[in-house]
């Protein structure tokens, strides 16, 4: 990690940092994401624009937003959970 980022995480509690080898598809939660969006039929386009993109992915992602079940399942390869902490004002 960068300096500076060390830095700010050492300061504070409610982070936690794990260091990540460079190329980990196993540990990555969007990678599952992704592999859902492909079996959606959203692979090999070749999107024109940011614009593009953003209006071929909106309606799959927003729908995937309510799919905890289905979220969960793209996490549980990676031992990580969704929790919610209050945060803490420093």
């Amino acid at each position: 990690l960068d300096a500076r980022l060390r830095a700010f995480i050492d300061t504070r509690d409610w982070i936690t940092a794990y260091q990540l080898p460079p190329y980990a598809p196993d540990l990555n939660p969007v990678e599952g994401i992704r592999a859902l969006l492909r079996r959606a039929g959203r692979n090999n386009t070749a999107f024109t624009d940011p614009d593009h993109l953003r209006h071929t992915l909106r309606r799959p992602l927003r729908a995937l937003r309510y799919r905890s079940e289905t979220i969960d399942g793209c996490l549980a390869p990676t031992g990580l959970t969704l929790t919610t902490s209050r945060r803490q004002s420093h």
